[in-house]
């Protein structure tokens, strides 16, 4: 496999895989890997830097979309347990004819009296009022409620993190397969001018046809390169595109150039500290214990007694014209004496569901402390590679100017400027993949430390 191919392979793996396993046959992408295409493709490409593709992002990714909506059902189950508690009110208009006989009902009527009364009508307008004056079952599922949309909105903070990273993660890869292309088409020059100028030599006599050849299968080789790299660089664009959520067939230019990204100087002891603070999934996991907490006084609650009001207010008549006011007011006393164990069942689940909540935030908040020391492991060999990258870079660079003066001299045959070529090749694939792994290391250590949109708003600019 060319140095290239691998070298792409390679950080394509990593970039996606951080926070979106490559699917496997018969799987869909990940949410976060694809988007809502939005507008309408225009004519001419559109210059698009990184701060316009995370905002794009951020407005059309399907994974931070799923999350707001997420919001949105919390809240309706929140409002639905909140009208439990709050005063519900309700109307309604009747209007009825009928005919009674008395006799049927128990009602015996001295001689000469019909039994049956009417027909007659009756009208009757009504509001109605119930409220919970107290029900603790009620009131703990309310609040298990309100701690369920705080987690959802941590979740959706923690989601827009991670299209942040991931979008970041897929323009930075493009932009390494663009810079690859570059180097692929400055390695292309060299070899043409290798193949023109071994040619030249071969007609003066000074060197063997088998040198010729060599240029030209190397030449050759230059031109696949080139292809291969541009065909991975297009590629690149197109995944770019679909998580951004860019409209259908729009042609772009990326505007941004690979370049260092100045990692966070910071120790591992603060770094874990303020992940623990600003982590957004860590947030939303202690917001379900709180929630989870709730149910369970909420299954307690259900053993206790309750209070309720009622109410109604209205007219009732023959017509609407007689009609008189009427009115009734009652308070219930609601006191559980024996529900079979319901109660105990209730209080069971929600005893289990909380030693879940608990467990999951506890592996969460390991999990973290692990991520940050791999991070940290990551951005250490990150610079350590990135530093002999560019040493190798310069040396492959001297050595093949040397190969070629040799050459031209008559000095050495021209398989020592292939060689050349070839490391240079090697070392400018190694230099932009270094450079990539590093960014990669410091865009998971700001992921890994919590906001990283608002992280990413201060290194770049521009994001709302």
């Amino acid at each position: 496999m060319p140095v290239r191919a691998a070298s792409l392979i390679l950080l394509s793996a990593v970039s996606a895989g951080v926070l979106c396993p490559a699917p496997v046959r018969g799987q869909t992408l990940s949410p976060y890997q694809r988007s809502v295409p939005t507008g309408e493709a225009t004519a001419e490409p559109i210059a698009l830097s990184i701060v316009d593709a995370i905002q794009r992002a951020l407005d059309h990714n399907l994974g931070a979309l799923y999350a707001e909506q997420r919001i949105g059902e919390a809240g309706g189950a929140r409002w639905k347990a909140l009208s439990e508690l709050l005063p519900n009110l309700s109307g309604h208009l009747t209007a009825t004819r009928e005919q009674v006989n008395l006799a049927a009902f128990g009602f015996p009527l001295p001689a000469g009296i019909p039994s049956v009364v009417g027909p007659f009508n009756v009208y009757d307008a009504r509001v109605f009022l119930t409220q919970s004056v107290y029900d603790a079952q009620k009131i703990n599922e309310a609040r298990a409620e309100e701690h369920k949309v705080e987690a959802a909105r941590f979740d959706s903070k923690n989601a827009r993190d991670i299209v942040v990273l991931i979008a970041g993660n897929a323009y930075s890869l493009a932009v390494a397969s663009s810079a690859m292309v570059e180097a692929a088409r400055a390695q292309l020059d060299t070899a043409q001018a290798l193949a023109q100028q071994t040619a030249d030599l071969k007609q003066n006599g000074l060197v063997a046809g088998i040198d010729v050849l060599r240029a030209d299968v190397q030449l050759g080789t230059a031109r696949q390169r080139l292809t291969a790299a541009q065909v991975e660089f297009d590629k690149r664009k197109l995944t770019l595109a679909r998580i951004i959520g860019l409209p259908l067939g729009q042609a772009f230019t990326l505007t941004d150039q690979i370049r260092p990204i100045a990692f966070p100087d910071i120790s591992l002891e603060r770094a874990v500290e303020q992940a623990y603070k600003s982590r957004s999934d860590y947030q939303a996991a202690l917001a379900r214990i709180r929630a989870a907490e709730a149910n369970r006084q909420a299954a307690a609650g259900q053993a206790l007694p309750s209070v309720r009001v009622t109410a109604d207010y209205g007219d009732i008549g023959l017509s609407p014209r007689d009609s008189h006011g009427s009115f009734n007011v009652s308070g219930a006393l609601n006191v559980p004496i024996f529900e079979g164990g319901k109660t105990r069942g209730k209080i069971m689940e929600a005893d289990a569901e909380l030693r879940v909540r608990r467990a999951e935030a506890e592996e969460l908040k390991s999990g973290i402390y692990y991520e940050i020391r791999s991070v940290f492991l990551d951005l250490r060999a990150g610079q350590e590679q990135l530093q002999v990258a560019a040493r190798a870079r310069a040396l492959a660079a001297s050595q093949l100017e040397q190969a070629r003066d040799r050459f031209a001299a008559g000095v050495a045959g021209n398989i020592e400027v292939v060689q050349a070529q070839e490391a240079v090749a090697l070392a400018s694939d190694q230099y932009i993949s270094a450079l990539f792994t590093s960014n990669l290391a410091t865009g998971n250590l700001i992921r890994a430390l919590g906001g990283a949109e608002d992280a990413v708003r201060q290194l770049l600019g521009g994001v709302r």
